[in-house]
């Protein structure tokens, strides 16, 4: 009991250092940066470019403009972070990766959650590109998403069952 207790701790900390150093990092970009104006830091490959991303992943919906928007965006990210959550405490706080990925996720729909409510929009600012292709801009907590996703993928064929003939 008490070693599944100190797990689930550990996981909030993991997600509570995630949700920390997407603060931080956009704090520090709204601070230094103008909106729109790319910085090259690794020359025709890496801009810090702040963003405010009134729409979804890779700016999708942004042209989209209505009074809920902004509503039905956070209920979704709300929505989603309590399934992660339930979905987290129904399974063991031994199974490592899929608890890690789990607080991924979680961390970065927080992250971005905080954004939408507190501005109606979230700040990207990550921006990569190859010649004239730009991978849109993102952020920590949308890096945080990825991986998470990513590694539940892992874990969800790493645990499949072959069928039997």
């Amino acid at each position: 009991m008490q070693s599944n207790l100190r797990s689930r701790l550990s996981y909030l900390v993991f997600v509570l250092l995630i949700l920390l150093s997407d603060r931080v990092s956009k704090s520090w970009i709204v601070s230094r940066f103008d909106v729109g104006q790319p910085v090259p830091v690794v020359d025709g490959i890496f801009n810090i470019t702040y963003v405010r991303n009134s729409g979804v992943a890779f700016g999708l919906l942004s042209g989209f403009s209505s009074p809920v928007k902004v509503f039905l965006l956070c209920a979704v990210a709300g929505i989603a972070s309590v399934i992660v959550v339930a979905y987290s405490l129904r399974n063991s706080s031994g199974n490592r990766l899929l608890q890690g990925a789990l607080a991924l996720v979680l961390a970065g729909a927080l992250g971005n959650l905080y954004d939408r409510i507190r501005y109606g929009y979230v700040i990207d600012f990550l921006e990569f590109h190859a010649r004239s292709y730009y991978w849109p801009s993102f952020n920590v907590a949308d890096t945080s998403i990825s991986i998470g996703v990513m590694l539940l993928v892992w874990e969800m064929f790493r645990n499949e069952v072959p069928a039997r003939a």
